[in-house]
């Protein structure tokens, strides 16, 4: 006790009542907020914001999940052979190429960690996904953004934000929450103008959505280059979100690297067997990809019959156009779904605050929404034409 207090005594700052001290660039990252699932005093809520699959999983995936739960002693393989021997399988790609993790968040996480040093600079479109910008901030790194055009990644603007500081670009294709996506040539061209020393990152979470034949997925160009790499995801098409798992595809000192920095078993035994029962089932993810297809094409129709501003989309979700202010507005179209027991995505926090993202749902959640704005439209051009701009409600 006494050696304590000497220290203490001779340097006061030996001891602090504050614990230590984070690294400082910390500070800059907004915690990453999901899609809310309930609203206070509603007994039931349709959930729109988190582009979540409306089928749920395989039922071959769910029988998987369940038989696993008789081996929860036992640690998983921390390889998950299984699994990447199940997506190389269903791919035609190479099995050593594949590195498997907690979500596709996990592998860009690790990314940074492995290819940024304090300092170094990652480049992302203008609108994309939030994790890439949080990643590269909590490894020390400087995010850059790069411009887009009309809701749509730009090549030259992303090679544009290349400095000798360089080390990752993050590109989602298609787009989360844009909905647009650039065709085959646009990303070759964008591969074959990298430095060297840039690893691009093609972030696929929508890819199985994808039916346009000038599409292409990268997995195939991991092959002729080294510096590209694919993430996957097994929340969207799989319907596997509450078991967080993705893998990616990548160069083979790419894959060295992530098995270094990646914990010994950072995916679970029943998210292995759910994930090799759902991908080896290709006839319900494109019995899925069709639903999404047909409902997103009815939806998008009915919302712009109904007067609202609705881009094209290539995922599961939609992003229309209301506006930042007046009665049609983002925020009064979101607080009219909120008391109709509809949740959707603000997008404030990706810099469009007059855009709300809708996930395509279940074909009832889907009229309910519809029917819902389209009500909220008419109000508000009814309300316009009353005496001083007063609700039409009593």
């Amino acid at each position: 006790m006494a050696r304590v207090r000497a220290i203490s005594e001779a340097d006061p700052d030996s001891v602090r009542s504050d614990g230590p001290a984070p690294n400082s660039w910390l500070s800059e990252i907004a915690p990453y907020v999901g899609g809310a699932g309930r609203l206070n005093g509603a007994e039931r809520v349709l959930k729109l914001s988190a582009n979540e699959n409306p089928m749920g999983p395989s039922p071959r995936a769910t029988d998987a999940y369940r038989r696993a739960g008789d081996s929860l002693g036992a640690y998983p393989d921390g390889s998950a052979s299984a699994l990447r021997g199940a997506i190389a399988s269903v791919h035609g790609i190479d099995p050593d190429r594949i590195v498997c993790g907690a979500g596709s968040d996990e592998l860009i996480a690790l990314l940074c960690q492995a290819y940024l040093a304090p300092g170094d600079e990652a480049v992302h479109s203008e609108f994309g996904f939030a994790m890439y910008r949080i990643s590269t901030l909590a490894a020390g790194g400087r995010p850059v953004v790069a411009p887009e055009t009309a809701l749509t990644a730009d090549v030259d603007a992303l090679l544009a934000a290349v400095t000798p500081r360089t080390r990752l670009m993050f590109l989602a294709n298609p787009n989360n929450p844009t909905g647009s996506y650039l065709p085959e040539s646009e990303i070759r061209r964008l591969i074959a103008a990298l430095p060297s020393r840039v690893l691009l990152v093609l972030d696929g979470a929508y890819a199985e959505y994808m039916r346009e034949p000038d599409f292409i997925d990268g997995l195939k160009l991991v092959e002729d280059t080294d510096r590209l790499v694919c993430t996957r995801t097994f929340s969207k098409i799989h319907g596997l979100a509450a078991l967080r798992l993705g893998w990616c595809y990548a160069p083979s000192r790419v894959v060295d690297t992530l098995n270094r920095v990646r914990g010994p078993f950072n995916v679970s035994a029943p998210a292995i067997a759910a994930g090799e029962a759902a991908i080896r089932d290709v006839d319900y993810a494109e019995a899925c990809a069709i639903q999404n297809e047909v409902w997103r094409e009815w939806l998008a129709n009915e919302l712009r019959r109904a007067g609202i501003e609705t881009p094209r989309s290539w995922g599961n979700f939609l992003l229309p156009f209301f506006g930042q202010s007046g009665p049609t507005s983002a925020s009064a179209a979101d607080a009219f779904l909120r008391a109709n027991g509809v949740i959707v995505r603000r997008m404030d926090s990706y810099g469009l605050p007059g855009h709300l993202r809708i996930t395509v749902g279940a074909s009832s959640d889907n009229v309910a929404v519809a029917r819902a704005l389209s009500e909220f439209m008419s109000e508000a051009e009814l309300g316009k034409s009353l005496p001083g701009g007063a609700s039409a409600r009593p």
